[in-house]
């Protein structure tokens, strides 16, 4: 594990996590109000389990009337994922981007590891502020600011913030006179399930004269950075990315300004990434790419930083969730039949990364004992999962599923729910959104 200097510890525990005793076979914690994040809503207490992932599952169903649905996560997980990031691309330092999952303890661990921040937004802005991360490891990564964020983040120090418009340059140089603007550009972001490009990216022909009205207006630019898109597919678009970045990081040289940041953006893979792709590749070919494009002898100036937010955290978080209804569907002949499953979290909670990440989260089943299915001969029956809420749309799985018979109060787990999941959800319906229970496989924060 990587050592954290006590004075570095120091820093971030000006509101400390205090234990609050047992229920249920777990330990309670008491989080500060401003700690616990936009996702906790009025929490009061954070539940650790000690042991594994499941061990947690497990204690949780057995506690007596449990029904509501659940995530576990795993602040070992994100550990392991700082550990990995470090090793497979030394030369850059993360920026988690807050947007993705602004769980409040994974804000206190990253802090801890010595991560950057990527926030969009004022209330991103305080978050991270409140655990002490200093304004030089915070970028505000949106090139079209309310005038009232930008005035905030100048205010509070935070001087990295990007930019793809000329417009936008005439807002920083108005109201933040000591920001550093990165010039955002657009990359090829063809293969991404998200192209965030069809929104944000200047065209790299047009970089240079965004560059000659900078330097009119008085503006410092500093970097260039890119986003080969959320949910990315092709390595491939990494290496074409900092290649056009090297050739803007030229024009800026020919106009007499040296460039001191290369932000290579998000898109990275989470573990067991459903699209396929390979974080271990993806950082050979970036980092051959930077090597190449940005050798360490002639750039030894230029800081290189990434805005990852799915990689950390998509592992990190199961959600488990409640058979609370179900219909059988009678059809001809033997074994003909299907099912219909209502659960307590939906497109409108936590699924809502369905609908705008364009996943398809598939369950593992557990009998209300906890006991995994496969434990368990039995037949399987094509099946669909559906959410609490009134609304035909509220589908998570749709028929064609293979589940053994469920009855009402089982249980069914969704892996991989970490990224763009509970930030997004609503209380549509007057239903609540799922709590959280921690477990620290790797003893890194709790």
């Amino acid at each position: 594990m990587t050592a954290i200097s006590d004075s570095a510890a120091d820093g971030l525990l000006e509101a400390p996590i205090k234990p609050k005793g047992m229920a249920g076979g777990m330990q309670l914690y008491e989080v500060p109000a401003e700690l616990r994040g936009r996702d906790m809503g009025d929490a009061t207490v954070t539940r650790y389990s000690p042991g594994s992932v499941d061990d947690a599952l497990q204690a949780k169903l057995a506690q007596s009337g449990a029904e509501d649905a659940f995530y576990v996560a795993d602040l070992g997980e994100v550990y392991r994922q700082y550990e990995q990031w470090t090793k497979l691309l030394p030369r850059v330092q993360p920026f988690f981007a807050v947007k993705c999952n602004p769980d409040a303890l994974v804000i206190k661990l990253l802090a801890r590891l010595g991560a950057g921040f990527d926030c969009a937004s004022k209330g991103e802005l305080v978050q991270v502020l409140s655990e002490g991360v200093p304004a030089s490891n915070i970028i505000y990564a949106h090139p079209c600011k309310p005038a009232s964020h930008l005035r905030f983040a100048g205010a509070q120090g935070v001087e990295l913030m990007t930019f793809d418009n000329a417009d936008e340059l005439e807002k920083i140089s108005e109201l933040h006179q000591g920001a550093k603007a990165v010039l955002r550009i657009l990359a090829d972001d063809s293969s991404a399930l998200c192209r965030l490009g069809l929104k944000f990216g200047a065209e790299p022909s047009s970089a240079a004269a965004l560059l000659r009205t900078a330097i009119r207006l008085g503006v410092q630019v500093v970097g260039v950075s890119f986003h080969v898109g959320s949910g990315c597919q092709s390595e491939a678009a990494f290496s074409d990315a900092v290649e056009r970045a090297r050739c803007v990081f030229d024009q800026a040289d020919a106009l007499g300004l040296q460039l001191s940041l290369l932000d290579v953006g998000g898109g990275f893979p989470g573990r067991n990434d459903a699209a396929g792709l390979d974080f271990n590749v993806v950082a050979r070919v970036l980092s051959a790419a930077i090597d190449r494009h940005f050798p360490q002898d002639a750039y030894a100036h230029v800081r290189v930083i990434a805005e990852p937010g799915r990689y950390f955290v998509a592992s990190a978080f199961s959600l488990a969730v409640n058979v609370v209804a179900r219909r059988r569907i009678e059809g001809e002949g033997e074994g003909a039949e299907s099912f219909m499953y209502y659960v307590n979290d939906g497109v409108y909670g936590s699924f809502n990364c369905i609908v705008f990440d364009h996943q398809s989260p598939r369950p593992r089943v557990l009998h209300s004992q906890g006991e995994p299915v496969d434990s368990v001969v039995a037949p399987l029956f094509k099946s669909s999962v559906w959410g609490p809420t009134c609304d035909s749309i509220d589908c998570i799985v749709p028929s064609g599923l293979l589940l053994p018979e469920l009855r009402i109060g089982d249980w069914l787990v969704f892996d991989n729910m970490g990224a763009y999941t509970l930030c997004a959800a609503s209380r549509f319906n007057g239903f609540k959104l799922s709590d959280i229970v921690y477990v620290d496989t790797e003893h890194a924060l709790l």
